[in-house]
């Protein structure tokens, strides 16, 4: 079986897996990869996720759990029949191969990647938000922030009558300004090592959503979800500009007014830049892609709310869809083009962050025979046919 050195274009929704690396007990977008190659017979089948590597095998990044991605990249030794619509075969509609290249020997997906490109979907509305729908949000972001005695009070003496203060977009580009360049990221990061890193930060608002995207060689662990806190608490008020520089300071700040995560489900891994690699665009795979996202998008990660807590700010039937996470309908719109558009659909700050549904527990025998309807009615997850009583 002839096998040349080739790399795949990858689009996933990463709402309902533990990250991109395998882990042995855990749904992950490489285990899945794996796991199809396995199925295909191209590697030995593992215990579990726990599958062999193909010979050369590497990925563009690893991405956390709940984080997405347009262009994912990997790259191995694959027979030539192994196209981007036969790799489909064996992945679930969540995870799709939408372009393929072959590339030179030696060639390696994570060390060859000139830049990596991440869009983090923040809603930020130019009207003021009601303080009710926006106070446990603020609290929560601006924990660490050295400005929590003030967001707290807000959320406890909340007035829903009496309007927040929407993010400025002048204060949010003022801030990625300041963090745009070399600078030593080091309180942005849990990583000791390898913070120092040449860094482009930008704004473009879409509607109510502000896309911020943030260019690099290579990123710190959760420096683009801790970047996106500052900035966001910057842009809204609940921290003053400064903020930005004390994080950038040689100092270490101090635990308690560190700047923790923002969450992941609105973060996407939109596009990694390879030197003279053009990749080929399967239309079918690219077309499956778009349908399976999309209606991931229309059937995961429903939960039931009031209209006017929806995503986008209109009610759905009583229904929010894509509370804390992008929706795939910009994948629809990105994959297989040359224009790589926003993910349509506002993105809020969530306040709690809304479980997938492989993460949610089955509903035990007991629980079935006293309200089966009840337990399931919370989710998205179909009835089983013991309960369609």
């Amino acid at each position: 079986m002839t096998a040349a050195t080739r790399a795949f274009r990858i689009a996933y929704d990463g709402r309902e897996y533990a990250g991109f690396q395998r882990q042995p007990h855990a749904a992950t977008v490489e285990g899945t990869l794996l796991r199809a190659l396995s199925e295909h017979g191209i590697v030995d089948r593992g215990d579990g996720p726990t599958h062999a590597t193909p010979p050369g095998y590497a990925a563009a990044g690893r991405t956390d759990a709940g984080v997405s991605a347009v262009s994912q990249t990997v790259a191995f030794e694959a027979p030539a029949w192994l196209t981007p619509r036969a790799f489909n075969g064996r992945l679930p509609g969540s995870v799709r191969v939408w372009a393929a290249a072959d590339v030179g020997e030696g060639f390696h997906a994570t060390h060859d990647a000139v830049s990596r490109t991440y869009r983090y979907h923040l809603f930020a509305p130019t009207e003021p938000e009601p303080a009710s729908a926006s106070a446990t949000r603020d609290a929560e972001s601006a924990r660490g922030l050295g400005d929590r005695t003030r967001a707290e009070e807000r959320a406890s003496t909340a007035d829903p009558a009496v309007p927040v203060p929407p993010a400025h977009d002048d204060r949010v580009r003022d801030a990625l300004a300041r963090l745009t360049g070399e600078h030593d990221f080091h309180n942005l990061t849990s990583d000791g090592t390898g913070t120092v890193r040449d860094l482009t930060a930008t704004a473009t608002r879409r509607g109510d959503t502000l896309v911020i995207e943030v260019t690099a060689g290579g990123f710190p662990r959760a420096l683009v979800r801790r970047l996106v806190a500052a900035v966001r608490a910057v842009g809204r008020g609940t921290a003053d500009r400064s903020l930005i520089d004390r994080l950038l300071a040689p100092d270490a700040i101090p635990g308690e007014r560190g700047v923790g995560p923002a969450p992941p489900e609105p973060l996407v891994l939109w596009d990694v830049s390879y030197e003279g690699v053009a990749f080929d665009v399967d239309p079918e795979a690219a077309a499956s892609a778009r349908v399976a996202l999309a209606s991931a998008t229309e059937t995961r990660g429903t939960r039931p709310r009031r209209p006017e807590r929806s995503a986008t700010g209109s009610a759905r039937g009583g229904v929010t869809t894509g509370i804390g996470m992008p929706t795939a309908i910009g994948v629809v719109t990105a994959i297989g083009t040359t224009e790589t558009t926003a993910w349509t659909g506002a993105v809020r700050w969530p306040a709690r962050r809304l479980a997938s549904p492989s993460r949610r527990r089955a509903p035990v025998a007991c629980c079935r025979r006293r309200s089966p309807r009840r337990r399931y009615r919370r989710s998205a997850v179909p009835w089983p046919a013991s309960a369609r009583r």
